[in-house]
C-alpha cells in the first residue's frame, strides 16, 4: 500500500521543516512549497491526501487556496494554520471550506490528531467507507421533498468538515437525528457521540457535568469524574438547547472552543480536547444575543455553518412516507402486525398542522396502533385535534407550565390507574370499564411504565 502524501505550504523555513520531520514520523510523504503559485502547480500534477497551509503566503491569502481547494479538488482535506488566538480567522477558513485548523506554536499532538482524522476522510470519500448519504436508502431522516434533499445534501458536505455546526428547527424536527447522522458520516464515527440537554442541567452542576471534577472539590464530590468532554474524546459532543446556557457557563464554554483546553472543577491542570461541537435549539439564538441572553462571540463560534430543519407542514408531501416507516417500527417493537391506514385518517394526518412535527406524528400513531381494531386504523383512532384546537389546547398548557405531550400523558395515565384502582388491578376488567381490548390496554401500561409496584404504592 502506497504511503499518503501531504502537501505543506507555508513561507517559514522552520515551520515547514517542523511539519515534514512530525508527519515523516507518520509515515507521510511531503512536499513543501512557500507560496500559493508553487502550490497550484504542485496541485495541478499531483493527488495529495492532506493539504496544510498558512493563511497568510507572500503571494496571496490562504483562504483563497482553501476555495480552490474545496473547487476543484473536494477530495482533498484542507487545514489551515493560523496564528494563536485569531478566532476569526479560523471561523473565516473553516467557512470558506477548510477541514480543520491548527494554531501557531503548532502544538504536536493536535497535530498529529488533525492529520489521522483527515486521512480518513479522505478514505471516506475515495469510497473505502460508508457511501454519500443522498444514496442510502435507509437514512433516517425520511422524506424525498426539495427541502429534506436539501437538508442531506448539506449533512453530507457538514460530515467532511471539522467546522461547528449549528442546528435550527422547532420542537420535533429531528435536530438531534441530524447530529447523530453528521456523526456517523464522519471522520469521527468510530469515537463517542455524546449528547446533552443544557436546559436539563442545573446551573450549579453544570460545570461539573461538561468540564468534571476532581475529588473534594466540593460538597459530595466523593472521586474524580470525567466531564462530557472527556467522554467525547475523538467524536462529537452534541449540545442541545444550547440557547438556556447561562452566561457564566457561556464565557467557559467560549474558552474551551478557541482554546481547545478543559479544567475539570478543583483541578490545577488543563486538559486537551479534541471534540466536534454540534449545537442545537428551537429558540432564536440570533434574537438572544440581541435581547443579551446569548454572548455573541460565543454565536459566532457555534454558528459557523447553520442547519435549518424544515417543520413537517413545510412538508407535507412526505408524511406518507413516514406515517409507512414509523408504523412498521411501532408494530415491530411490539412485535405485532403492520396496520392498513383508513384513507379518511391518511387525509386527516396529510391535513393536520402538527405542531409537534415529526414526534407529534410519531405519538399520534402509536395511540392509535394501540386503539385500533379490525386491522385497520381509522380517523377515530388517530383523535386528531383540528388546528383551532390543537393552538388553543397547546397554550393552555404551555400556561400551566405543561407541554401538550407531558398534559396527555399525564391525563392518560391517571385514567388508567382510576380503572385499575376501581378493578382492584383487574387488567381485564380494567380494559373493559375503559371500552378499550385488552391488548391495546397492555400496551398503555407498557408505553407508560406502569406495573403492579404501583399497586401498593
Amino acid at each position: 500500500m502506497n504511503r499518503p502524501i501531504a502537501l505543506i505550504i507555508d513561507d517559514e523555513p522552520d515551520i515547514r521543516e517542523l511539519l515534514e520531520i512530525t508527519l515523516a514520523r507518520m509515515d507521510i510523504d511531503t512536499v513543501t512549497v512557500e507560496n500559493l503559485a508553487r502550490a497550484r502547480s504542485a496541485l495541478a500534477h499531483q493527488q495529495f491526501h492532506l493539504c496544510l497551509a498558512d493563511m497568510h503566503l507572500p503571494d496571496g491569502d490562504g483562504i483563497d487556496l482553501v476555495r480552490e481547494i474545496h473547487h476543484l479538488y473536494p477530495g482533498t482535506p484542507v487545514a489551515m494554520i493560523t496564528a494563536h488566538g485569531n478566532m476569526e480567522t479560523a471561523i473565516q477558513a473553516l467557512k470558506a471550506g477548510a477541514f480543520d485548523f491548527v494554531s501557531k506554536p503548532v502544538d504536536l499532538p493536535v497535530l498529529r490528531k488533525l492529520v489521522n482524522t483527515a486521512l480518513k476522510l479522505h478514505q471516506t470519500k475515495n469510497g473505502t467507507t460508508r457511501p454519500p448519504i443522498e444514496n442510502e436508502a435507509e437514512c433516517p431522516l425520511r422524506g424525498t421533498s426539495p427541502c429534506m434533499n436539501q437538508v442531506r445534501s448539506l449533512i453530507g458536505k457538514l460530515s467532511r468538515s471539522q467546522a461547528p455546526v449549528h442546528i435550527t428547527g422547532e420542537s420535533g424536527t429531528g435536530k438531534e437525528l441530524a447530529a447523530r447522522l453528521i456523526h456517523q458520516l464522519s471522520p469521527r464515527n468510530d469515537k463517542p457521540f455524546v449528547a446533552v440537554n443544557c436546559g436539563a442541567i442545573p446551573h450549579e452542576l453544570m460545570e461539573s457535568e461538561l468540564f468534571g471534577h476532581k475529588k473534594g472539590s466540593f460538597t459530595g464530590a466523593t472521586a474524580d469524574k470525567n466531564g462530557l468532554f472527556q467522554e467525547a474524546e475523538g467524536g462529537t459532543l452534541f449540545l442541545d438547547e444550547v440557547a438556556d446556557l447561562p452566561l457564566s457557563m457561556q464565557v467557559k464554554l467560549l474558552r474551551v472552543i478557541q482554546e481547545k483546553l478543559v479544567r475539570p472543577v478543583g483541578a490545577i491542570k488543563e486538559l486537551r480536547t479534541d471534540v466536534r461541537i454540534i449545537s442545537a435549539t428551537h429558540q432564536n439564538l440570533a434574537q438572544r444575543v440581541q435581547d443579551g441572553g446569548f454572548r455573541q462571540d460565543l454565536y459566532y463560534r457555534l454558528n459557523v455553518i447553520e442547519l435549518g430543519m424544515p417543520a413537517l407542514r413545510e412538508r407535507p408531501e412526505d408524511i406518507p412516507d413516514l406515517i409507512e416507516h414509523l408504523l412498521k417500527n411501532i408494530a415491530s417493537n411490539y412485535q405485532q402486525p403492520v396496520p392498513a391506514l383508513q384513507n379518511d385518517a391518511l387525509e386527516a394526518l396529510k391535513n393536520h398542522p402538527f405542531p409537534g412535527n415529526v414526534r407529534e406524528l410519531e405519538n399520534t400513531l402509536e395511540r392509535a396502533f394501540a386503539l385500533y381494531e379490525n386491522d385497520i386504523i381509522t380517523l377515530e383512532d388517530l383523535g386528531l385535534l383540528n388546528a383551532s384546537q390543537t393552538i388553543g389546547a397547546e397554550a393552555e398548557t404551555r400556561l400551566a407550565g405543561e407541554s401538550l405531550e407531558d398534559y396527555l400523558a399525564r391525563v392518560e395515565r391517571n385514567l388508567l390507574l382510576q380503572a385499575l384502582e376501581e378493578t382492584r388491578w383487574n387488567k381485564t376488567s380494567a380494559a373493559s370499564r375503559l371500552g378499550i381490548s385488552f391488548r391495546s390496554f397492555r400496551y398503555r401500561l407498557s408505553k407508560l411504565g406502569i406495573d403492579n409496584k404501583e399497586k401498593d404504592s
